[in-house]
């Protein structure tokens, strides 16, 4: 079970790697719930639903070395129906998490001899959230097109090795050397970035938000697209406008898996969050629900020790640092570090109380935000044409750097929604 092109762009941030790592073969390789086959399973089924052939055939092929049954490999309709069961939370969590409840929760806790248990089905929601984010991870860093076409310029990884993806990444420090070799070769300055931070910082609390929203409006409708964040709801129009889709060359990778066979309702995807009326989906307050006080807890006690894995690899992203940025007077990482991760949440309905949302129009360019949204709610949509567009001022670690905040802060959302549904069917 190998994943050299994802290890080979996180090994730009090598203690994430290992905390990454670690995670990755705790929820796969260690004492657990689940089946280790079925474990494999729960993985195909959520990278199916983003069309990720690169998790797909991995998992395929762990399946296998698991004991697996190759009839299941048929499909949906092949497979036990406790498992198949579980594809109604897999699409919602994949897309739209914010509309799992607790009577999703409760009909796979109560079908008879088809049952989950509370820790099994932690174990399976963990997994999910876990595998969705990965595919957008290997979108955004372009790891599904090198596998099937000979990669994409700037983000071709490192020539493929024999690392394991469950071992500690002895090389991590050779490939950090090179890796920061090829970055500063590549520098451009982010002069711009450092701008748009410090004007923040200036401003009184009188921002003059209003003209900002509405020259964000005005651009886009000058480019056909339009994303902005207003009231802590983020609105877009057609993100592909202008952008050519991927050819069926991009997305072959090794073999001619079907992955229809894996999903159901398969023109379910996301759709734009937005706060209505009382007798609409309502906001998800952090304050209210949040993983350090409520999700922490809950998924330590039902799946032992996950927690503090999954912890780790928020805080560790969340320390990262940039030494371009970092190096620069004024500018502070963790305000952009900040204004992504609320972006991200932001489009799934969740929102911070404390956070200014109008820091998101000044920290983000559009298109940077459209970038953003893509990789985020729908990576296979994800190019090269994209990337290179919309990155020029940054260097390769920051770009993975970036895909890696949208990782984490795409996981933990989706876990937010579940485990609060998981509390309250508890309750």
């Amino acid at each position: 079970g190998r994943l050299e092109a994802v290890t080979q762009q996180m090994g730009y941030h090598p203690q994430y790697l290992d905390s990454f790592l670690k995670t990755q073969h705790y929820l796969m390789h260690m004492d657990g719930p689940l089946p280790f086959d079925c474990r494999h399973y729960i993985a195909i089924m959520a990278a199916a639903r983003h069309q990720c052939r690169y998790l797909v055939n991995l998992h395929v092929l762990q399946f296998l070395r698991a004991g697996g049954d190759p009839q299941w490999l048929r499909g949906l309709d092949f497979i036990p129906p406790k498992l198949r069961n579980l594809n109604e939370i897999n699409k919602i969590l994949a897309h739209r998490p914010w509309l799992i409840t607790k009577e999703h929760i409760e009909k796979l806790l109560k079908i008879s001899e088809w049952s989950w248990s509370l820790a099994e089905l932690v174990h399976a929601v963990v997994l999910l959230a876990h595998c969705h984010a990965l595919a957008s991870f290997v979108f955004g860093c372009g790891c599904e097109q090198d596998e099937g076409s000979g990669g994409r310029g700037s983000l071709k990884p490192l020539s493929p090795g024999n690392q394991c993806f469950c071992e500690a990444t002895a090389s991590n420090q050779e490939l950090l050397r090179i890796n920061r070799k090829r970055s500063l070769d590549s520098c451009m300055e982010l002069d711009s970035l450092r701008e748009r931070m410090q004007r923040i910082h200036m401003e009184t609390e009188g921002r003059e938000e209003t003209r900002l929203l509405q020259q964000d409006r005005e651009e886009g409708e000058g480019q056909g697209v339009e994303v902005c964040v207003q009231d802590g709801t983020e609105h877009c129009s057609d993100l592909s406008v202008g952008l050519s889709p991927l050819t069926d060359t991009d997305r072959e990778v090794t073999g001619a898996t079907n992955l229809a066979c894996y999903m159901q309702d398969p023109d379910f995807g996301y759709q734009d969050f937005a706060r209505r009326d009382e007798d609409q989906t309502q906001v998800f307050r952090v304050q209210d629900y949040s993983w350090e006080d409520h999700g922490f807890s809950l998924v330590n006690r039902l799946y032992s020790d996950i927690g503090h894995l999954l912890d780790e690899k928020f805080r560790m992203v969340d320390g990262l640092q940039s030494s371009a940025m970092a190096k620069r007077q004024g500018c502070e990482p963790s305000v952009f570090k900040r204004g992504i991760w609320n972006y991200i949440h932001c489009m799934f309905g969740i929102r911070y109380d404390d956070y200014d949302y109008a820091e998101v129009n000044q920290l983000l360019e559009r298109m940077l935000k459209v970038y953003i949204k893509t990789v985020t709610c729908y990576p296979e949509k994800t190019n090269s044409e994209m990337f290179d567009r919309f990155w020029k001022q940054f260097k390769h670690s920051e770009k993975v750097h970036v895909n890696l905040l949208i990782l984490e802060a795409r996981m933990q959302a989706e876990l937010l929604y579940a485990l609060q549904a998981i509390t309250q069917y508890m309750i």
